[in-house]
Protein backbone atom coordinates (compact mmCIF):
# COMPACT_ATOMS: atom_id res chain seq x y z
CA UNK A 1 0.00 0.00 0.00
CA UNK A 2 1.24 3.64 -0.37
CA UNK A 3 0.64 6.82 2.26
CA UNK A 4 0.46 9.54 -0.20
CA UNK A 5 2.26 9.11 -3.22
CA UNK A 6 5.18 6.46 -0.93
CA UNK A 7 5.64 3.25 -0.65
CA UNK A 8 5.27 2.08 2.82
CA UNK A 9 8.50 -0.61 4.09
CA UNK A 10 8.57 -2.76 7.59
CA UNK A 11 11.70 -4.07 8.96
CA UNK A 12 11.23 -6.77 11.80
CA UNK A 13 13.43 -7.49 14.01
CA UNK A 14 13.19 -10.62 16.42
CA UNK A 15 16.53 -10.52 18.42
CA UNK A 16 17.31 -12.64 21.79
CA UNK A 17 17.05 -9.51 23.56
CA UNK A 18 14.32 -7.56 21.89
CA UNK A 19 12.06 -7.37 18.97
CA UNK A 20 12.03 -4.07 16.77
CA UNK A 21 9.33 -2.89 14.43
CA UNK A 22 10.48 -0.26 11.91
CA UNK A 23 7.99 1.32 9.32
CA UNK A 24 9.44 3.84 6.65
CA UNK A 25 8.89 5.25 3.22
CA UNK A 26 11.42 4.95 0.14
CA UNK A 27 12.14 8.30 -0.69
CA UNK A 28 12.91 9.53 -4.02
CA UNK A 29 16.69 10.22 -3.22
CA UNK A 30 17.30 6.55 -2.21
CA UNK A 31 16.51 7.74 1.51
CA UNK A 32 14.22 5.90 4.04
CA UNK A 33 12.19 8.16 6.20
CA UNK A 34 11.42 6.41 9.45
CA UNK A 35 7.81 7.12 10.67
CA UNK A 36 7.44 4.48 12.75
CA UNK A 37 9.29 2.80 15.74
CA UNK A 38 8.28 -0.06 17.80
CA UNK A 39 10.34 -2.23 20.34
CA UNK A 40 9.87 -4.65 23.20
CA UNK A 41 11.87 -6.86 25.29
CA UNK A 42 12.12 -10.22 24.10
CA UNK A 43 11.94 -13.53 26.39
CA UNK A 44 11.10 -16.23 23.64
CA UNK A 45 14.55 -16.61 21.70
CA UNK A 46 17.86 -18.35 22.77
CA UNK A 47 20.91 -17.31 20.96
CA UNK A 48 18.59 -16.14 18.06
CA UNK A 49 16.37 -19.48 18.18
CA UNK A 50 13.13 -19.82 19.13
CA UNK A 51 12.24 -21.71 22.37
CA UNK A 52 8.89 -20.24 23.09
CA UNK A 53 6.56 -19.43 20.49
CA UNK A 54 3.56 -17.93 23.02
CA UNK A 55 6.15 -15.14 24.21
CA UNK A 56 7.34 -14.15 21.16
CA UNK A 57 4.53 -13.55 19.82
CA UNK A 58 3.44 -11.48 22.43
CA UNK A 59 6.90 -9.56 22.02
CA UNK A 60 5.99 -9.30 18.20
CA UNK A 61 2.66 -8.13 19.07
CA UNK A 62 3.60 -5.20 21.46
CA UNK A 63 6.51 -4.17 19.43
CA UNK A 64 4.19 -3.85 15.75
CA UNK A 65 1.49 -2.24 18.20
CA UNK A 66 3.80 0.39 19.18
CA UNK A 67 4.70 1.04 15.75
CA UNK A 68 1.63 1.24 14.26
CA UNK A 69 0.77 3.84 16.70
CA UNK A 70 3.02 6.05 15.86
CA UNK A 71 3.18 5.99 12.60
CA UNK A 72 -0.79 5.87 11.79
CA UNK A 73 -0.91 2.67 9.76
CA UNK A 74 -1.96 -0.63 9.99
CA UNK A 75 0.73 -3.45 9.60
CA UNK A 76 0.24 -6.25 6.73
CA UNK A 77 3.29 -7.86 6.37
CA UNK A 78 7.08 -7.46 7.07
CA UNK A 79 10.99 -8.10 5.80
CA UNK A 80 11.72 -10.65 8.61
CA UNK A 81 15.80 -10.99 9.85
CA UNK A 82 17.21 -14.19 11.24
CA UNK A 83 20.38 -15.27 12.57
CA UNK A 84 21.40 -18.11 15.23
CA UNK A 85 24.13 -20.58 15.41
CA UNK A 86 22.32 -22.95 13.14
CA UNK A 87 23.14 -20.33 9.94
CA UNK A 88 26.15 -21.93 7.38
CA UNK A 89 27.68 -20.31 4.67
CA UNK A 90 29.22 -21.35 1.91
CA UNK A 91 30.78 -20.33 -1.49
CA UNK A 92 29.82 -22.38 -4.90
CA UNK A 93 30.74 -22.20 -8.34
CA UNK A 94 28.08 -23.02 -11.03
CA UNK A 95 29.11 -22.75 -15.08
CA UNK A 96 26.24 -23.24 -17.84
CA UNK A 97 27.07 -22.53 -22.18
CA UNK A 98 25.50 -19.31 -23.15
CA UNK A 99 22.46 -20.06 -24.85
CA UNK A 100 22.67 -17.63 -28.19
CA UNK A 101 26.28 -15.88 -27.66
CA UNK A 102 24.53 -13.36 -25.58
CA UNK A 103 24.03 -13.85 -21.69
CA UNK A 104 20.10 -13.08 -21.00
CA UNK A 105 18.38 -13.36 -17.74
CA UNK A 106 17.54 -16.89 -18.21
CA UNK A 107 21.24 -17.72 -18.90
CA UNK A 108 22.11 -16.09 -15.24
CA UNK A 109 18.77 -17.88 -14.04
CA UNK A 110 20.68 -21.16 -15.23
CA UNK A 111 24.07 -20.48 -13.79
CA UNK A 112 22.79 -19.37 -10.42
CA UNK A 113 20.94 -22.60 -9.95
CA UNK A 114 24.00 -24.27 -11.00
CA UNK A 115 25.98 -22.61 -8.81
CA UNK A 116 23.14 -23.25 -5.91
CA UNK A 117 23.17 -26.78 -6.43
CA UNK A 118 25.84 -28.15 -3.63
CA UNK A 119 25.06 -31.04 -0.99
CA UNK A 120 23.53 -29.26 2.42
CA UNK A 121 22.18 -31.33 5.68
CA UNK A 122 18.68 -31.95 5.41
CA UNK A 123 17.85 -29.75 7.85
CA UNK A 124 19.05 -27.19 6.33
CA UNK A 125 16.96 -24.71 3.53
CA UNK A 126 18.57 -22.25 1.04
CA UNK A 127 18.09 -18.72 2.56
CA UNK A 128 20.26 -16.59 0.09
CA UNK A 129 22.32 -16.69 -2.81
CA UNK A 130 24.45 -13.97 -3.21
CA UNK A 131 26.30 -13.53 -6.29
CA UNK A 132 30.31 -12.27 -5.79
CA UNK A 133 31.07 -12.12 -9.61
CA UNK A 134 30.80 -13.45 -12.73
CA UNK A 135 33.40 -14.74 -15.37
CA UNK A 136 32.39 -14.90 -19.08
CA UNK A 137 34.89 -16.82 -21.42
CA UNK A 138 37.98 -15.88 -20.01
CA UNK A 139 37.47 -12.80 -18.89
CA UNK A 140 36.74 -12.17 -14.83
CA UNK A 141 35.53 -9.82 -12.12
CA UNK A 142 32.08 -8.83 -14.58
CA UNK A 143 29.52 -7.89 -12.19
CA UNK A 144 26.32 -7.04 -14.45
CA UNK A 145 26.64 -10.00 -17.51
CA UNK A 146 23.38 -9.16 -19.04
CA UNK A 147 23.73 -8.53 -22.95
CA UNK A 148 27.76 -9.44 -22.81
CA UNK A 149 28.44 -11.87 -25.80
CA UNK A 150 30.04 -15.02 -25.18
CA UNK A 151 29.98 -18.89 -24.59
CA UNK A 152 30.40 -19.96 -20.95
CA UNK A 153 29.10 -18.02 -18.23
CA UNK A 154 30.68 -18.76 -14.83
CA UNK A 155 29.36 -17.84 -11.09
CA UNK A 156 31.04 -17.52 -8.44
CA UNK A 157 28.08 -17.25 -5.35
CA UNK A 158 28.14 -17.25 -1.42
CA UNK A 159 24.97 -19.40 -0.11
CA UNK A 160 23.76 -19.04 3.29
CA UNK A 161 21.49 -21.35 4.65
CA UNK A 162 19.66 -22.31 7.74
CA UNK A 163 17.73 -24.52 9.52
CA UNK A 164 14.49 -25.54 8.67
CA UNK A 165 12.81 -26.12 11.73
CA UNK A 166 14.37 -22.75 13.00
CA UNK A 167 13.16 -20.73 9.81
CA UNK A 168 10.06 -22.51 10.12
CA UNK A 169 9.13 -20.98 13.44
CA UNK A 170 10.07 -17.83 12.94
CA UNK A 171 7.62 -17.62 10.05
CA UNK A 172 5.26 -19.40 12.27
CA UNK A 173 5.56 -16.83 14.98
CA UNK A 174 4.89 -13.92 12.59
CA UNK A 175 2.00 -15.09 11.09
CA UNK A 176 0.88 -15.86 14.22
CA UNK A 177 0.90 -12.52 15.06
CA UNK A 178 -2.09 -11.89 11.49
CA UNK A 179 1.05 -10.74 9.42
CA UNK A 180 3.06 -11.97 6.37
CA UNK A 181 6.93 -12.91 5.84
CA UNK A 182 7.57 -10.72 2.54
CA UNK A 183 11.05 -11.68 3.26
CA UNK A 184 13.83 -13.49 5.49
CA UNK A 185 16.90 -11.58 5.37
CA UNK A 186 20.27 -12.82 7.34
CA UNK A 187 20.57 -10.01 9.90
CA UNK A 188 24.02 -9.63 9.22
CA UNK A 189 23.21 -8.74 6.13
CA UNK A 190 20.44 -6.23 7.32
CA UNK A 191 22.94 -4.15 8.99
CA UNK A 192 25.33 -3.62 6.50
CA UNK A 193 22.92 -2.12 4.34
CA UNK A 194 22.24 0.40 7.32
CA UNK A 195 26.58 0.74 8.44
CA UNK A 196 28.44 0.17 5.80
CA UNK A 197 29.77 2.40 3.17
CA UNK A 198 30.34 1.62 -0.82
CA UNK A 199 33.95 1.98 -0.17
CA UNK A 200 34.29 -0.16 2.50
CA UNK A 201 32.57 -2.94 0.96
CA UNK A 202 34.94 -2.17 -2.49
CA UNK A 203 38.17 -2.14 -0.40
CA UNK A 204 37.23 -4.93 2.16
CA UNK A 205 35.70 -5.05 5.57
CA UNK A 206 34.59 -7.32 8.39
CA UNK A 207 30.92 -6.30 9.91
CA UNK A 208 30.85 -7.37 13.06
CA UNK A 209 27.19 -7.68 14.66
CA UNK A 210 27.17 -8.12 18.31
CA UNK A 211 23.61 -8.73 19.97
CA UNK A 212 22.21 -9.97 22.70
CA UNK A 213 22.48 -13.38 21.68
CA UNK A 214 24.80 -14.34 18.82
CA UNK A 215 28.06 -12.19 17.58
CA UNK A 216 27.15 -12.18 13.70
CA UNK A 217 29.88 -11.67 10.93
CA UNK A 218 29.61 -10.71 7.37
CA UNK A 219 33.14 -10.21 5.27
CA UNK A 220 33.11 -7.80 1.87
CA UNK A 221 35.04 -7.48 -0.67
CA UNK A 222 34.81 -5.47 -3.90
CA UNK A 223 31.38 -5.23 -2.55
CA UNK A 224 29.89 -8.85 -2.41
CA UNK A 225 29.80 -10.88 0.43
CA UNK A 226 32.65 -12.96 0.41
CA UNK A 227 32.16 -15.23 4.23
CA UNK A 228 29.17 -15.22 6.76
CA UNK A 229 29.89 -16.75 10.52
CA UNK A 230 27.89 -16.77 13.67
CA UNK A 231 29.95 -16.84 16.84
CA UNK A 232 27.59 -17.72 19.85
CA UNK A 233 28.62 -14.95 22.43
CA UNK A 234 27.64 -12.11 22.62
CA UNK A 235 25.79 -9.34 25.29
CA UNK A 236 23.76 -12.54 27.02
CA UNK A 237 27.16 -14.09 27.90
CA UNK A 238 29.01 -11.17 29.63
CA UNK A 239 25.40 -10.49 31.63
CA UNK A 240 25.54 -13.73 32.46
CA UNK A 241 28.92 -13.39 33.79
CA UNK A 242 28.40 -10.56 35.49
CA UNK A 243 25.16 -12.20 37.48
CA UNK A 244 27.04 -14.72 38.74
CA UNK A 245 30.38 -12.97 39.61
CA UNK A 246 28.65 -10.41 41.58
CA UNK A 247 25.70 -12.94 42.79
CA UNK A 248 22.82 -10.62 41.60
CA UNK A 249 19.69 -11.12 39.58
CA UNK A 250 20.26 -10.96 35.67
CA UNK A 251 18.41 -8.04 35.08
CA UNK A 252 19.77 -5.71 38.03
CA UNK A 253 23.05 -7.36 36.01
CA UNK A 254 22.23 -5.92 32.69
CA UNK A 255 21.77 -2.38 34.19
CA UNK A 256 25.10 -2.39 36.01
CA UNK A 257 26.43 -3.51 32.48
CA UNK A 258 24.82 -0.60 30.98
CA UNK A 259 25.45 1.99 33.57
CA UNK A 260 29.29 1.15 34.62
CA UNK A 261 30.39 -1.64 32.17
CA UNK A 262 33.54 -1.47 30.53
CA UNK A 263 35.50 -3.66 28.12
CA UNK A 264 38.94 -1.86 28.55
CA UNK A 265 40.29 -1.46 32.25
CA UNK A 266 42.95 1.17 30.88
CA UNK A 267 40.25 3.31 30.11
CA UNK A 268 38.59 3.15 33.59
CA UNK A 269 39.73 6.83 35.41
CA UNK A 270 37.87 6.52 38.27
CA UNK A 271 37.71 3.25 40.14
CA UNK A 272 34.27 4.12 42.02
CA UNK A 273 32.23 1.95 44.15
CA UNK A 274 28.81 0.30 42.34
CA UNK A 275 25.84 -0.62 44.10
CA UNK A 276 24.80 -4.21 43.88
CA UNK A 277 21.67 -5.80 44.60
CA UNK A 278 21.39 -8.89 46.07
CA UNK A 279 19.38 -12.22 45.35
CA UNK A 280 16.44 -12.27 47.92
CA UNK A 281 15.82 -10.66 50.88
CA UNK A 282 19.84 -9.78 51.20
CA UNK A 283 21.44 -6.18 51.21
CA UNK A 284 22.58 -5.09 48.80
CA UNK A 285 26.15 -4.20 48.42
CA UNK A 286 28.70 -2.04 46.92
CA UNK A 287 32.06 -3.18 44.65
CA UNK A 288 34.85 -1.60 42.52
CA UNK A 289 34.23 -0.76 38.97
CA UNK A 290 37.70 -2.77 38.26
CA UNK A 291 35.61 -5.64 40.21
CA UNK A 292 33.19 -5.88 37.53
CA UNK A 293 36.10 -4.77 34.43
CA UNK A 294 37.57 -8.01 35.47
CA UNK A 295 34.71 -9.25 35.14
CA UNK A 296 33.78 -8.19 32.12
CA UNK A 297 36.97 -7.78 30.04
CA UNK A 298 38.12 -11.45 29.89
CA UNK A 299 34.83 -12.57 27.85
CA UNK A 300 35.04 -9.72 25.77
CA UNK A 301 38.69 -10.53 24.78
CA UNK A 302 37.72 -14.15 24.20
CA UNK A 303 34.91 -13.19 21.78
CA UNK A 304 37.56 -10.69 19.67
CA UNK A 305 39.80 -13.40 19.68
CA UNK A 306 37.49 -16.23 18.21
CA UNK A 307 36.62 -13.03 15.61
CA UNK A 308 40.20 -12.77 14.49
CA UNK A 309 40.68 -16.79 14.76
CA UNK A 310 37.63 -16.84 12.08
CA UNK A 311 39.83 -14.36 10.04
CA UNK A 312 42.53 -15.52 9.82
CA UNK A 313 41.03 -19.29 9.05
CA UNK A 314 39.23 -18.26 6.12
CA UNK A 315 42.40 -15.80 4.60
CA UNK A 316 40.60 -12.85 4.86
CA UNK A 317 42.78 -11.15 8.10
CA UNK A 318 44.96 -9.05 5.32
CA UNK A 319 41.97 -8.70 2.39
CA UNK A 320 39.82 -6.06 5.09
CA UNK A 321 41.65 -2.60 4.17
CA UNK A 322 38.79 -0.92 5.63
CA UNK A 323 39.20 -2.54 8.93
CA UNK A 324 36.11 -3.75 11.30
CA UNK A 325 32.94 -1.90 11.87
CA UNK A 326 31.37 -3.11 15.30
CA UNK A 327 27.26 -2.86 15.48
CA UNK A 328 24.74 -4.44 17.57
CA UNK A 329 22.89 -3.70 20.90
CA UNK A 330 26.15 -4.94 23.12
CA UNK A 331 29.04 -2.66 20.69
CA UNK A 332 27.94 0.59 23.09
CA UNK A 333 29.71 -0.90 25.61
CA UNK A 334 32.48 1.29 26.24
CA UNK A 335 36.00 0.46 25.09
CA UNK A 336 34.90 -2.31 22.36
CA UNK A 337 36.49 -0.64 19.52
CA UNK A 338 39.81 0.01 21.44
CA UNK A 339 39.95 -3.67 22.78
CA UNK A 340 39.04 -4.47 19.33
CA UNK A 341 41.81 -2.76 17.46
CA UNK A 342 44.76 -4.18 20.11
CA UNK A 343 43.86 -7.64 19.49
CA UNK A 344 42.48 -7.56 15.93
CA UNK A 345 45.60 -5.09 14.73
CA UNK A 346 42.76 -3.51 12.64
CA UNK A 347 41.40 -0.23 12.34
CA UNK A 348 37.93 -0.25 14.29
CA UNK A 349 34.60 1.78 14.46
CA UNK A 350 31.16 1.61 15.23
CA UNK A 351 28.45 1.84 12.80
CA UNK A 352 25.30 3.33 13.14
CA UNK A 353 22.12 3.26 10.45
CA UNK A 354 23.22 5.76 7.46
CA UNK A 355 21.10 7.63 4.95
CA UNK A 356 17.82 8.11 6.88
CA UNK A 357 15.29 11.03 6.96
CA UNK A 358 12.35 11.70 9.03
CA UNK A 359 12.51 9.99 12.83
CA UNK A 360 15.92 9.15 12.10
CA UNK A 361 17.13 10.71 15.44
CA UNK A 362 15.31 7.41 17.14
CA UNK A 363 16.73 4.91 15.18
CA UNK A 364 19.90 6.02 14.90
CA UNK A 365 22.03 3.55 16.80
CA UNK A 366 24.01 0.69 17.03
CA UNK A 367 20.53 -1.64 18.56
CA UNK A 368 18.82 -0.13 15.51
CA UNK A 369 20.67 -1.31 13.30
CA UNK A 370 19.37 -4.59 11.98
CA UNK A 371 15.86 -3.37 12.00
CA UNK A 372 16.59 -0.09 9.33
CA UNK A 373 18.90 -2.44 7.77
CA UNK A 374 16.01 -4.59 6.88
CA UNK A 375 13.75 -1.85 6.05
CA UNK A 376 16.62 -0.75 3.43
CA UNK A 377 16.24 -4.48 2.01
CA UNK A 378 12.91 -4.09 1.13
CA UNK A 379 13.65 -1.10 -0.80
CA UNK A 380 16.53 -2.40 -2.61
CA UNK A 381 14.46 -5.37 -3.55
CA UNK A 382 10.84 -3.97 -4.12
CA UNK A 383 9.08 -5.59 -1.10
CA UNK A 384 7.03 -2.33 -0.60
CA UNK A 385 3.14 -2.44 0.16
CA UNK A 386 3.17 -3.93 3.67
CA UNK A 387 1.21 -1.12 5.72
CA UNK A 388 -1.78 0.97 5.08
CA UNK A 389 -2.85 4.17 6.63
CA UNK A 390 -5.91 2.91 9.29
CA UNK A 391 -9.05 3.15 8.59
CA UNK A 392 -10.09 3.39 12.31
CA UNK A 393 -8.16 5.32 14.94
CA UNK A 394 -5.06 3.18 15.64
CA UNK A 395 -5.79 2.52 19.42
CA UNK A 396 -8.67 0.42 17.84
CA UNK A 397 -6.33 -1.25 15.57
CA UNK A 398 -4.39 -2.16 18.26
CA UNK A 399 -7.17 -3.13 20.17
CA UNK A 400 -8.32 -5.64 17.46
CA UNK A 401 -5.12 -7.48 17.04
CA UNK A 402 -4.97 -7.52 20.97
CA UNK A 403 -8.65 -9.73 21.10
CA UNK A 404 -7.39 -11.91 18.03
CA UNK A 405 -4.47 -13.11 20.12
CA UNK A 406 -6.61 -13.06 23.22
CA UNK A 407 -8.73 -15.37 21.23
CA UNK A 408 -6.30 -17.13 19.92
CA UNK A 409 -4.98 -18.12 23.26
CA UNK A 410 -7.99 -18.49 24.53
CA UNK A 411 -9.10 -21.26 21.85
CA UNK A 412 -5.86 -23.21 22.26
CA UNK A 413 -6.63 -23.36 26.01
CA UNK A 414 -10.25 -24.23 25.56
CA UNK A 415 -9.53 -27.28 22.69
CA UNK A 416 -6.90 -28.59 25.28
CA UNK A 417 -9.82 -28.80 27.94
CA UNK A 418 -12.06 -30.55 25.45
CA UNK A 419 -9.58 -32.92 24.07
CA UNK A 420 -8.68 -33.94 28.24
CA UNK A 421 -12.59 -34.47 28.86
CA UNK A 422 -12.96 -36.44 25.82
CA UNK A 423 -9.93 -38.59 26.47
CA UNK A 424 -10.60 -38.73 30.02
CA UNK A 425 -14.42 -39.45 29.88
CA UNK A 426 -14.62 -40.94 26.08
Amino acid sequence: MKRGNQELIVGLDIGTSKVACIVAQARSTGEAEIIGVGQHPSRGLKKGVVVDIESTVQAINRAVQEAELMAGVQIHGAVVGIAGGHIRGYNSHGIVAIKNKEVSNDDLGRVMDAARAIVIPQDQNVIHVLPQEFTIDSQEGVREPIGMSGVRLEAQVHIVTGSISATQNIAKCVERCGLQVQGLVLEQLASADAVLTADEKELGVCLVDIGGGTTDIAIFRDGAVRHTAVIPIAGDQITNDIALGLRTPPVEAEQIKKLYGCALGDLIEQDDDIPVPSVGARPPRTISRRVLNDIIEPRVRELFELIQAELRRTGFEDLVAAGVVLTGGSSRLQGMAELAEEILHLPVRTGEPMHLAGMETVVRAPWHATGVGLVMYGMHNGLAGQAEPVQQPAAATSTVRDEGHRAAAMGGVFGKLRNWVQTSFG
